[in-house]
């Protein structure tokens, strides 16, 4: 039986703040932006490639704006992300360099934080 990563709640203070970033900045798709009532508006975007997406808005986590910390994205090339995020004017670290990986972090304009993960060569299997 498969389980599979769909949807990950990132709780924001403004939804439209929050699109301009992660759509215009960081590159993701904006898939959906529904408002179902005056509570609630579900905001659905996607990294390029992924098969899980991120949901915002309003109503869709009890999660406190900016609570969401450490989620991880394998990317192929980390100085090519770094690059990205700059040239967007997205605050991105230096490439860390680690023996599992090359990472980069940024965080949103409320404080969630995220890692970019290069993975690290495997060594060829006799």
């Amino acid at each position: 039986m498969d389980w599979k990563i769909e949807l990950v709640a990132i709780p924001v203070t403004d939804p439209d703040r929050a699109i301009a970033f992660y759509r215009d900045q960081v590159g993701f798709t904006l898939d959906h932006d529904y408002t179902v009532s005056e509570d609630v508006r579900f905001i659905q975007l996607t990294p390029p490639g992924s098969a899980c997406s991120i949901v915002l808005g309003k109503g869709v986590t009890e999660m406190a704006p900016g609570s969401q910390k450490g989620l991880q994205v394998v990317i192929s090339d980390a100085d090519e992300a770094r690059e990205h995020l700059l040239a967007n004017r997205v605050d991105a670290s230096a490439v860390d360099e680690q023996p599992w990986g090359r990472f980069v972090y940024f965080a949103d304009p409320d404080g969630n934080t995220w890692a970019l993960q290069q993975l690290a060569e495997q060594p060829a299997k006799a």
